[in-house]
């Protein structure tokens, strides 16, 4: 569960620090987290394929960056929070529609390679990234949907967002276990 905080630590800090007026530092915090994360876990030996998350998170924060910084304090306005899970609910997809889930990496550098080309790894992949892009979706939604109807609900805001990264942080973690228990052969 650490390890997928670690990699929304670049999330987690634009949504603590950017306000709907000034996102300029929390993108630019978002994005110097996203650089060094990316390089310490690529020379750390972890796989592209580990670190979608993050490379995306780069492209993400480095654009906001340069955006709050030259063209607007704060580009997305009141949405930032709202954009920022829709952009990470579009990768989820994405990673999803290529047939390519962004979980299916990081599971390969937890566990023996001999189960890395079972079907039924993939299968549990699959789900996981679809509760993660699942789960940023709706977030994103949410969030929006409370700019316009309660812009000042900064406990329900707060409360979404957790939300929105502790419930599939919990299936991820819990997930897999369910799935081997109900797959491992029955004693005779």
């Amino acid at each position: 569960m650490l390890g997928y905080l670690r990699t929304f630590l670049p999330w987690i800090a634009f949504a603590v620090i950017s306000t709907p007026h000034d996102s300029r530092y929390g993108a630019l915090v978002g994005a110097v987290l996203a650089v060094v994360l990316l390089a310490a876990d690529r020379r750390g030996g972890k796989p592209w394929d580990a670190l979608i998350i993050e490379a995306t998170s780069v492209a993400f924060f480095g654009a906001l960056a340069i955006a709050a910084f030259t063209v607007a304090k704060a580009p997305l306005g009141a949405y930032g929070s709202a954009v920022s899970d829709e952009w990470l609910a579009l990768v989820a997809w994405g990673s999803l529609a290529v047939r390519r889930p962004f979980t299916l990496g990081i599971a390969r550098t937890m566990t023996p390679p001999e189960v890395h080309d079972n079907p039924l790894f993939y299968r549990v992949n699959a789900v996981i990234t679809a509760v993660w892009a699942a789960a940023f979706t709706v977030t994103g939604a949410v969030l929006a949907l409370l700019v316009q109807v309660a812009p000042h609900a900064t406990t329900l805001v707060i409360l979404v967002k957790v939300a929105g990264f502790v419930l599939p942080a919990l299936f991820t973690a819990r997930y897999p276990a369910t799935v081997a228990a109900r797959h491992r052969p029955v004693a005779q």
